[in-house]
């Protein structure tokens, strides 16, 4: 009986611990990319004095 009672307590114990572990944490929010910034034509480039790539 006492052999019994020694091989179950540890397996009893590590079951009650493993039961209040935290969740895991949330997967991260997905943010898609930026679109892609429109292509601007030569006249618009020489008024604004700004280069666009």
């Amino acid at each position: 009986m006492k052999k019994m009672l020694c091989a179950i307590a540890p397996i009893s114990l590590m079951l009650s611990l493993a039961g209040c572990a935290a969740p895991p944490p949330p997967e991260p929010a997905y943010y898609p990319p930026p679109p892609p910034k429109k292509q601007t034509d030569a006249k618009t480039q020489l008024e604004s004095g700004r280069k666009y790539y």
